[in-house]
């Protein structure tokens, strides 16, 4: 199964180069290809983060860097999942269903999440480990990945 993973922290995702994971890369089981976010700013300070569209408290990762990363997927056809704490909590027939997929393709939020108009075009799916909130989506998606 192949993994792409969006995120602004790709370095968080380290572990997966370590152990049971490890060995599933090397014998082909599984391939992650992590996509840092911010490498498709178009601004020369490389910001990612805006007020919320509409107003609200808190900043929101801007719609135009998560259509840029996502747009250079080679396969925009993966199903989309984003880690969030108001999604379908992870549990194992879930875990069973996604397994059923070639590919999945993983938002990582931060802040106070992403623009909901990239929740409206591109998720498929909001996934969540708990209901607890988490800095950021990362260590979701890695407990979806192992």
């Amino acid at each position: 199964m192949k993994f792409n993973i969006l995120t602004l922290f790709p370095e968080m995702f380290e572990p997966l180069n370590q152990s049971i994971l490890k060995r599933a890369k090397e014998n082909g089981i599984i391939q992650t290809n992590i996509i840092n976010i911010r490498d498709y700013s178009e601004d020369k300070h490389k910001h990612v983060d805006d007020t919320p569209y509409g107003g609200g408290a808190g900043m929101v990762i801007k719609p135009d860097v998560v259509y840029n990363a996502y747009n250079s997927l080679e396969n925009k056809q993966a199903k989309v999942i984003y880690m969030s704490p108001q999604g379908k909590v992870l549990d194992q027939s879930k875990v069973l269903e996604l397994a059923k997929n070639e590919e999945l393709t993983i938002l990582c939020g931060h802040y106070e999440g992403i623009d909901q108009r990239v929740l409206d075009e591109i998720v498929d799916e909001e996934i969540s480990i708990g209901n607890y909130v988490l800095t950021g989506g990362e260590i979701p998606a890695m407990v979806l990945i192992d």
